[in-house]
């Protein structure tokens, strides 16, 4: 009878924990920009739609940069050494857009920014998915959205706080009154420099923990994969482990990528159900509440100093939200939640737009608005990063999450940039009630075609979704 594997707990929070805050740095950098911008566009004199988006979706550019980057480099390099590189991008960017002397090199910076924050959101999960124990993966992945999560919320206090340093701005200020306060010339400046503690801690921190076990296997390195596994659950467990992975790759795929096997029908449906849920998570909207929050909470009546307090309020229940989500995505599952967190967000957004459209403003918009980020951050949020460090094979997992990768960081782009101009045109009520039809699109292409993947481990859902994939593409178009 088979004895349950005891896990060293310590050692695995440790090196997830570490992994994790480059989805720490990534939600900084992601929010950052939502609390800076009331001071830096009237510094900048942003003052129409188009340079307003760019300000704020800029980064995102550098986002598609680091995504792309990862399908050519990190099934190569391996997750750890592009961890160590986005620690030292994070840190360039938050001291040179803290620095920025013009609006040219604010964007330059934050592009910089952007591509550590495509490499970090791509590989952090990956790389805690791949040394996870199969029964508690979903756990750990999830840490690295709690991670995220706290460093929204960080933001978001970080941004409160200095605000709340210039005493002598008014409340109701003008944009021009604005530009010429200690916020507006200063304050936003140690808003994005904060960053750079953080950001230099993961950079150095990343040097100490060990490789993805499953890249070592597939690189030829088996012995270190082994050694790391052994630390993580004993000999038995470990060789049961390494003798899993080495079942599902082949000679031919050591060190390096066979491309072609993307064309693979089987794998190909994978990548395209990843496609579409990079993009059903930023067009369901909540980035917009995330980006624009400011602009939310002004539109329904708040001053400056009490939207600054409502996005921490925003922070806080995003937090406690993936709490909930740990706790619960090994046992409901995840196609469960997702289902559950589109048809929830589908009916919030149509009483948002309701209350825009009966101009009701206060309190119900706040709290609608707490509730959707509630399900977005229980749901969508954390389990796209899950689901995806799981349904692609081993052999082409980095190449085949960072193409989905990459299709989430186009999403984020073109909602980003496109939204001061699509709500000038559509209005408020109708832009939320556009997210909410995308949200009950999402959820019954899910109910048809989402797999479920707890409790399993990688190679067994490997064999589940695609089989034998060492088929050419010819071959694969025949079966």
């Amino acid at each position: 009878m088979n004895q349950p594997t005891t896990y060293n707990q310590t050692y695995l929070w440790l090196i997830s924990l570490t992994a994790a805050l480059g989805g720490f740095l990534f939600g900084y950098d992601w929010v950052v920009v939502g609390g800076a911008k009331p001071y830096y566009e009237p510094f900048f004199q942003l003052n129409t739609p188009a340079l307003q988006g760019w300000g704020t979706s800029s980064a995102l550019v550098g986002c598609m940069v680091g995504a792309l980057a990862c399908v050519a480099l990190s099934d190569r390099y391996g997750r750890k050494r592009l961890l160590i590189f986005s620690g030292a991008l994070f840190t360039l960017s938050a001291l040179g857009t803290a620095l920025a002397s013009d609006f040219t090199w604010f964007n330059t910076y934050r592009i910089i920014g952007g591509i550590a924050m495509g490499i970090a959101l791509n590989l952090s999960p990956m790389y805690i998915a791949e040394v996870s124990p199969p029964e508690k993966r979903g756990m750990f992945v999830t840490i690295n959205q709690l991670l995220v999560m706290i460093g929204v919320l960080l933001a978001q206090i970080v941004n409160w706080r200095i605000s709340l340093l210039d005493t002598a701005l008014p409340v109701d200020a003008t944009a021009e009154v604005i530009a010429q306060s200690w916020s507006g010339q200063t304050g936003w400046r140690w808003m994005f420099g904060v960053e750079a503690i953080p950001a230099f801690a993961f950079f150095a921190l990343m040097f100490l923990v060990p490789e993805s076990v499953r890249w070592l296997v597939k690189n030829g390195r088996s012995e270190e994969g082994k050694q790391v596994l052994q630390k993580i659950g004993g000999d038995v467990y470990a060789q049961k482990q390494i003798n899993e992975v080495k079942l599902t790759l082949s000679q031919e795929d050591v060190a390096q990528v066979n491309f072609k096997e993307l064309l693979n029908n089987r794998i190909l449906k994978l990548v395209g159900l990843g496609v579409f849920l990079s993009f059903l998570q930023q067009w369901s909207g909540l980035n917009v509440i995330i980006y624009y929050a400011a602009d939310i909470f002004q539109a329904a009546g708040y001053n400056l100093q009490q939207m600054m307090l409502n996005i921490v309020v925003i922070g806080t229940v995003m937090v406690l939200a993936v709490i909930i989500t740990m706790l619960t995505v090994d046992k409901l599952g995840r196609k469960t939640l997702l289902l559950f967190g589109t048809s929830s967000m589908a009916v919030v957004y149509a009483l948002i737009g309701y209350c825009f459209y009966a101009d009701y403003q206060g309190s119900v918009i706040v709290l609608l608005v707490l509730a959707n980020v509630l399900f977005y951050s229980i749901t969508l949020a954390p389990l796209l990063w899950v689901v995806l460090s799981e349904i692609f094979p081993n052999r082409i997992r980095g190449a085949a999450m960072s193409i989905a990768a990459f299709a989430h960081w186009v999403g984020n782009f073109t909602l980003t940039f496109s939204f001061p101009t699509i709500k000038e045109s559509l209005g408020w009520a109708n832009n939320f009630w556009l997210y909410g039809l995308i949200c009950a699109a999402g959820f019954i292409v899910l109910y048809f075609i989402l797999p479920e993947t707890k409790g399993k481990t990688l190679e067994e859902i490997e064999r589940e979704l695609v089989g034998d994939t060492h088929e050419t593409p010819a071959m694969a178009g025949k079966t």
